[in-house]
């Protein structure tokens, strides 16, 4: 085994002797006597005072170890969450400062863990997860042991004898032997969770030396690469960098991922980890920023809505990629974050920011396939609109056309989010979760997560008969997932189309976004094609979860002013209350709302009559769990089998209230209408400028291929898959 050799920032640190804790954590900076917070990057500075605040205010304490027994967001969690972190930037610390006081209480820290260590045995709060020992579930003993280990790293070649072999043979071998050989069924998984407990045991294994630790860590518990950190990084990444399990969770697998392999790299050199399968760790880093709207991840699976590129995960993840590529886009994240971290690669990322070395990050529209062979099905992100400071699109549109992302997917092929003027308009629901608050089911999971947040219709996709995609179950779902059939990036008609049939027997799934440009019309335009197609009768339910106030429709509404009706009993139906509903008519209609100063008019076309629902989250809740959030469903019954969707989503207008005015508060779209004509859709725009459009859809992939079809008369010509017409003469 190599260990790393401590490096000072050219310029401005004094040399200083090899340290073992490099081998973990990377290259530390040690400030020379002479030097000054004044004369420290203005990001890197304000990185050590924050450190120093948090260390300071946890040594005013003193050292406080409890015998664990909270569950998520109980006292002993939390105070052991403080420990990991305060043992992490203590050694950080004492590397940057060589302030003594730091690593003395880095050192009575670990000597108590010594002491209380090997009398733990399970946790008692441990539910249905496996457990922990600080901890009530073993991923967070992993996520504390990835940090102490790198604190420790810091400090353990200037303690004494006796002290380190207390820590080392106390603390992070038996550390490491739970999560590696006691918690097997974890490590060997291909999950978050034992890409956390393999990156922990791997640099606990380098820094002391353990060879057997290391290659558990590399090559899973029986060291055949069947499983393992490697095997991790070639399953659970699309070819594109796309993590399985959604953006959230990529965000929090990212910081071992990263981290580790910066100790891998530092350790074992010639393994060449940051090339491996294409550099496809780097891919990752960047497709996690390309997954997000001004900041905010977008909240695919089981997604806590607040967690953004402000996270801890990233800090090291940013300047571990900037440190391998000197990418300056990453550092336009980094200014973002206002964060770094304190090592040689956050002084790195802090000295370039402040030297002007920063370029906005490209933020593009992209197709990021799934699953590791980039073959089970795919997201596609569609950008538009002027950039903002950070290089940002102010519109994006999301498809979700990939696989089930495991046990913390949700039930929602082919479904849909659209971002615009900073805010989101076409929602998802993300997880129902109060993440580390106690008097919600101690942090955990709520039962809604299951009862709501996974069910289709808590989601803008598809649903038929009123049951959730393979009816709510994960084995099933996780054996099938969507073909995307198109995606083109070309600004002037963006398109995404996906199909599914085994969401449901006999039923066969089919939705195209487009995001056209058409002359007249504000951006963004979305027009939205969906079908189900069976042989059999069906009753299929359309939802849209949106964001807003209601200005205006045209829906002959019965309203329901006295009691509000439950839609259904099941399937996350039991959750919705119907606050008014248009018996079925003849197919068509159009709803306005009003978001944050800007107008959005939502317009639907069928095949045949449909009945409308407006309604709101949060029926059977008596706990109080569920957020009260609107939506719009379209149901259509077909006794035939089939049913054809069309609608649009126009943003228009605004409203300035303080200035008490109001511009284009109405679509500028008269009319739409729909038809299908062999097989290929032709929606039809009428603006009020009295201009006629079509947006006529071959669902041909070929792009050379010419298509014609006649139309009230007038003949429609195009190539490709997808264009956009000016007809001739004006509407009424």
């Amino acid at each position: 085994m190599k260990s790393a050799i401590l490096l000072t920032a050219a310029m401005v640190f004094a040399a200083m002797p090899q340290s073992l804790g490099a081998a973990v954590q990377g290259e530390a900076v040690t400030l020379g006597g002479d030097v000054t917070a004044s004369d420290l990057p203005p990001l890197y500075e304000a990185e050590l005072a924050l450190a120093r605040s948090f260390v300071d205010g946890m040594m005013a304490d003193g050292v406080v170890v409890p015998l664990p027994k909270d569950p998520g967001g109980g006292y002993t969690h939390e105070q052991h969450k403080r420990n990991f972190r305060a043992i992490y930037l203590g050694g950080q610390l004492f590397a940057v400062t060589g302030e003594t006081r730091y690593r003395d209480y880095v050192r009575d820290m670990l000597l108590e863990y010594a002491a209380m260590y090997p009398t733990l045995g399970d946790h008692p709060a441990k539910a249905n997860q496996n457990v922990g020992r600080l901890f009530w579930q073993v991923l967070n003993d992993a996520m504390w042991l990835v940090h102490a280990v790198q604190g420790y790293g810091d400090i353990r070649d200037t303690l004494s004898a006796p002290d380190r072999t207390l820590i080392d043979d106390q603390v992070f071998r038996p550390a490491a032997h739970f999560l590696a050989v006691e918690s097997q069924r974890t490590f060997d998984r291909i999950h978050n969770h034992a890409t956390w407990a393999t990156a922990g045991v791997g640099m606990t294994g380098y820094l002391l030396g353990d060879e057997d630790m290391v290659a558990r860590a590399l090559y899973g518990s029986d060291k055949s690469g069947k499983a393992g950190f490697i095997r991790q990084s070639e399953l659970l990444f699309s070819p594109e960098g796309y993590y399985t399990e959604g953006p959230y969770y990529q965000r929090f697998a990212l910081l071992p991922f990263m981290v580790f392999a910066d100790a891998i790299e530092r350790n074992d050199p010639a393994m060449k980890i940051f090339e491996h399968r294409d550099g496809i760790l780097l891919k990752a880093l960047r497709t996690t920023v390309q997954l997000s709207y001004r900041g905010y991840f977008f909240p695919f699976n089981d997604a806590i809505r607040d967690k953004s590129l402000k996270t801890a995960e990233l800090y090291d993840g940013i300047a571990i990629a900037y440190a391998q590529t000197r990418d300056p886009a990453l550092l336009s994240i980094a200014k973002f974050q206002n964060r770094t971290v304190l090592s040689a690669n956050g002084m790195m990322v802090a000295s370039d920011l402040a030297e002007g070395k920063a370029e906005p990050f490209p933020f593009k529209s992209l197709l990021l396939s799934d699953g590791p062979d980039g073959d089970e099905g795919a997201v596609a992100v569609l950008r538009q609109g002027a950039a903002n400071a950070n290089g940002e699109p102010a519109t994006v549109l999301i498809a979700k056309n990939s696989s089930q992302g495991m046990g913390h997917g949700h039930f929602d092929k082919l479904a849909w989010q659209l971002y615009d003027n900073g805010n989101e308009i076409v929602r998802d629901y993300g997880a129902a979760r109060f993440l580390n608050i106690v008097a919600k089911e101690g942090g955990r999971y709520l039962p809604e997560n299951t009862t709501w947040a996974k069910s289709s219709i808590a989601h803008n996709t598809l649903v038929v008969d009123e049951m959730s995609h393979f009816d709510g179950k994960v084995e099933p779902a996780s054996a099938a997932w969507p073909e995307q059939l198109y995606f083109s990036d070309d600004p002037g008609l963006q398109v995404t189309s996906a199909t599914i049939d085994s969401a449901y027997p006999g039923v066969a799934m089919t939705r195209t976004l487009l995001m056209p440009k058409i002359e007249g019309l504000e951006a963004p335009l979305v027009i939205d094609l969906v079908s189900g197609e069976s042989d059999e009768p069906h009753r299929y339910d359309l939802p849209l979860h949106y964001s807003g106030h209601i200005i205006e429709h045209d829906l002959a509404l019965q309203s329901f002013t006295v009691e509000r009706p439950v839609l259904g009993e099941a399937n996350g139906y039991q959750h919705i209350w119907a606050d008014a509903i248009a018996p079925e008519q003849d197919g068509k209609g159009a709803l306005t709302w009003l978001l944050d100063g800007r107008f959005y008019t939502y317009r639907f076309a069928s095949n045949e009559r449909l009945e409308v629902v407006l309604g709101e989250t949060g029926a059977n809740d008596p706990s109080f769990n569920l957020r009260r959030e609107p939506l719009i469903m379209l149901r259509a019954n077909r006794a035939e089998g089939t049913a054809h969707f069309a609608s649009l989503l126009e943003a228009h207008g605004s409203y300035d209230g303080a200035a008490e005015q109001t511009l284009d508060s109405r679509s500028l779209v008269e009319s739409m209408d729909h038809v299908r004509v062999e097989g290929k859709d032709i929606v039809g725009l009428t603006l009020k400028s009295g201009e006629r459009f079509a947006v006529a859809v071959s669902h041909d992939t070929r792009p050379a291929q010419s298509h014609r079809v006649v139309l009230d008369g007038q003949v429609i010509e195009w190539s490709g898959f997808a264009a956009v017409i000016a007809l001739k003469g004006k509407g009424n």
